[in-house]
């Protein structure tokens, strides 16, 4: 009986391995990444927009800089024609409107909406993995001035849902 219960748990062990060292790299975040992805290039996120907001191409830019390098193996190559894959993002909207109007006709709340295109392209196998558009956007009382904050909110979670589609497909 001891040899049976020591035989399972080497075949389990064995079958374990043998998942692990698949295709695919996991991560404990749940991010999957083919094998022969070991360096990915963010160029700086270009902002398209007429928006007020000044930074929003660096913010997206560190937030996706934080995901892909934070929560990957992947290391960030600054040259994109060396890089293993490249993740290109340009900001193509932004608009900021209220979504409630108070009895004196002032807005009690705004929205911020923000919309990024993404084209993450393989360029070991030579093929594109995704060229998709993400949204985002975030309420806001304008009394606070928070603005900057909802729209920073906005691209973090545009950022989120960009790392998901590039690391969930393997």
């Amino acid at each position: 009986m001891r040899s049976m219960s020591r035989t399972l748990s080497h075949v389990l062990v064995l079958a374990l391995a043998v998942l692990l060292t698949g295709c695919a790299y996991y991560s404990f975040t749940g991010a999957t990444l083919p094998s022969h992805l070991n360096t990915v290039s963010l160029p700086l996120a270009e902002d398209n927009t007429t928006s007020p907001l000044n930074t929003m191409d660096d913010d997206l830019t560190s937030f996706l800089n934080d995901r892909f390098i934070g929560q990957t193996r992947l290391n960030l190559e600054t040259d994109e024609g060396n890089a293993d894959a490249v993740l290109d993002t340009r900001i193509t909207r932004y608009e900021n409107r209220p979504t409630s109007v108070g009895g004196d006709g002032r807005a009690e709340r705004n929205r911020v909406s923000v919309t990024v295109s993404a084209v993450y392209y393989d360029q070991v196998e030579e093929e594109e993995i995704f060229n998709q558009t993400f949204s985002g956007a975030e309420e806001y009382d304008p009394l606070e001035d928070a603005e900057e904050e909802a729209a920073r909110a906005a691209l973090e979670n545009i950022a989120n849902d960009i790392f998901s589609a590039a690391t969930s497909d393997w």
